[in-house]
């Protein structure tokens, strides 16, 4: 049975395995961040229009209290799986978006220039989204909501975790993890396990960090999404 590598925190990990056992494969869960609501005190301007989501994690973590106030204005999720997270969390009026942050930063500047949004963020996230933003002349007031802190795993751990045998496709979720799975390649006692791995990247961002020490063995999502990355899967190398 194929053994894939699931590199993302929970509780995204353990749902990312239950996906794999139903497609055939064998999860071996090594999360290698994890992340933790951060203490939250804004005051939401009387000008927001709208709320921005680029993360689920950054919805889940965020206050009651924050979400019941901005639970009215429309809500734009850059997809399915965080639009889910916000219905979930009560905003009542959630677009869906394409998948990818820059796509909705330019969806949502394409009608809002010269007006106010509330963006619900982690600390650690990509700068473009609100690059893209505040290009269109739409004034963001980020919320960070929560924190992505790397796991320190160390050799005993790594190999007792994936009991010592090699691991045909790892997953990747962030940059972060793409380079802490990087470091992992380079020690001495775990190389063994990864010398045959293709690593499978969510985007082509995500795949920079590990592309330096496994070359042509990565590979990137079509688009920004766990469909999309599982799919590799099942494609020839």
């Amino acid at each position: 049975m194929v053994r894939v590598l699931v590199t993302r925190p929970e509780p995204g990990a353990s749902r990312t395995a239950r996906r794999l056992e139903a497609l055939g494969f064998q999860p071996v869960l090594l999360p290698l961040t994890e992340t933790s609501a951060l203490p939250v005190e804004a005051s939401i301007g009387g000008d927001t229009v709208a709320v921005a989501a680029t993360s689920a994690n950054a919805v889940r973590h965020a206050p009651k209290a924050l979400v019941t106030a901005l639970a009215g204005l429309p809500c734009h999720a850059v997809g399915k799986r965080t639009a889910e997270a916000c219905r979930a969390a009560g905003f009542f009026a959630v677009t869906e978006g394409p998948g990818d942050a820059e796509a909705l930063a330019n969806a949502i500047a394409g009608g809002l220039a010269g007006e106010a949004i509330v963006y619900l963020c982690g600390r650690v996230r990509f700068s473009g989204f609100e690059q893209r933003l505040a290009a269109g002349g739409v004034h963001v007031q980020a919320i960070e909501t929560y924190d992505t802190t790397g796991v320190d795993h160390d050799d005993a751990d790594v190999v007792a975790r994936l009991s010592d045998r090699p691991i045909d496709a790892a997953l990747l979720y962030s940059a972060k993890a793409s380079l802490a799975l990087a470091s992992l390649i380079a020690r001495p006692a775990l190389g063994h396990l990864f010398e045959k791995t293709e690593f499978l990247a969510l985007s082509a961002r995500v795949a920079e960090p590990v592309e330096e020490v496994a070359g042509n063995r990565v590979r990137t999502a079509s688009k920004p999404e766990e469909e999309a990355l599982l799919a590799l899967l099942s494609l020839p190398a």
